[in-house]
């Protein structure tokens, strides 16, 4: 089955595509492709890193690989005020906005390319609303024809960091958009 992956960053890919090849996806062969979409990543620098290291994780396991380098962060400054993630673990107003804007451009894309689904790196974090993405990303594919894999890639976030660690992939310590970068820096240094 031909699948898109939507590609967050390097790091967060590592793991899902070890998933995918090891179901037997040949990712040298085209039976999946990365897509890196995220219009919002703040600042614009912080944006080009991190297509730099997705690129870099598909080329190191053979994975076509392709990018929208539309950039737009507007949206996301105007919702300031509204927190990332609730204390709940489940997602903001503005999260879910980020999701469907990502997972929208993901299954058009797919659609496009004759991929018959499509999931999204972001299901690999601990610090996402897993609930929220699958029923976004459901949504997105019914609109366009393609299945949302609904993957719970989780349990690999730890290992998928320590693949990240040794490939020599830039590891960033926010989700993002110019409000999520607020929280890390109160955090101080690690």
């Amino acid at each position: 089955m031909k699948t898109l992956l939507h590609v967050c960053c390097g790091p967060c890919a590592e793991w899902p595509l070890r998933v995918l090849a090891d179901r037997g996806t040949n990712l040298a062969a085209g039976e999946a492709t990365g897509y890196f979409y995220n219009p919002n990543i703040h600042p614009r620098e912080e944006h080009a890193r991190r297509l730099e290291n997705a690129a870099r994780v598909a080329s190191l396991r053979g994975l076509p690989f392709e990018s929208d380098p539309a950039y737009d962060e507007a949206p996301f400054r105007a919702r300031m005020d509204d927190p990332p993630v609730h204390g709940d673990g489940t997602a903001s107003p503005r999260c879910r906005q980020c999701y469907a804007m990502r997972l929208e451009a993901a299954a058009r894309r797919a659609a496009e390319i004759g991929a018959e689904a499509f999931t999204t790196t972001l299901l690999v974090s601990p610090y996402q609303d897993h609930l929220a993405l699958a029923e976004i990303g459901r949504a997105a594919g019914e609109r366009h024809g393609v299945r949302f894999l609904e993957e719970d890639f989780r349990d690999g976030y730890r290992e998928g960091q320590r693949m990240a660690r040794e490939d020599g992939l830039y590891r960033q310590r926010y989700c993002g958009c110019v409000a999520s970068l607020a929280p890390r820096d109160a955090e101080g240094p690690p």
